[in-house]
């Protein structure tokens, strides 16, 4: 059962080796879920040749959607934590599915916000 929602930036980071992020895919990665937003943000930076890459990591995870209830709880978070709309939808899934949010994001989620919130390395990591 997964345990974990990763943020964009999580899977990004692997791509463009990122030791830590690729060691936290290795750790917990059979605990990760992506919603449809990581899926989406992450197959952006990729070329049509390339893309194949990022969908076979992609698709070892479940993808979970954006469905109208955590549209509207994402709509409140925005409203309510001033975060752009991507970060209200994350953290609005992770929030309905009861998952911790990875991300390395710590400009925008803070302890005391309504979701709970993992990050596991900060920016600026070594790379491979």
């Amino acid at each position: 059962m997964a345990r974990y929602l990763l943020d964009s930036v999580i899977v990004i980071d692997h791509f463009n080796g990122i030791v830590a992020a690729t060691d936290f895919l290795a750790t917990h990665g059979s605990n990760c879920s992506v919603s449809v937003i990581t899926r989406a943000e992450t197959l952006a930076g990729f070329t049509a040749e390339s893309e194949h890459l990022a969908r076979e990591l992609l698709d070892s995870f479940a993808t979970l959607p954006v469905t109208i209830e955590v549209a509207d709880l994402a709509a409140r978070l925005r409203r309510s934590q001033r975060w752009k709309l991507p970060d209200a939808i994350q953290a609005a899934i992770a929030l309905q599915e009861g998952l911790t949010l990875v991300t390395r994001n710590s400009r925008d989620f803070r302890d005391g916000d309504p979701v709970s919130v993992e990050i596991p390395y900060s920016a600026g990591p070594q790379r491979i």
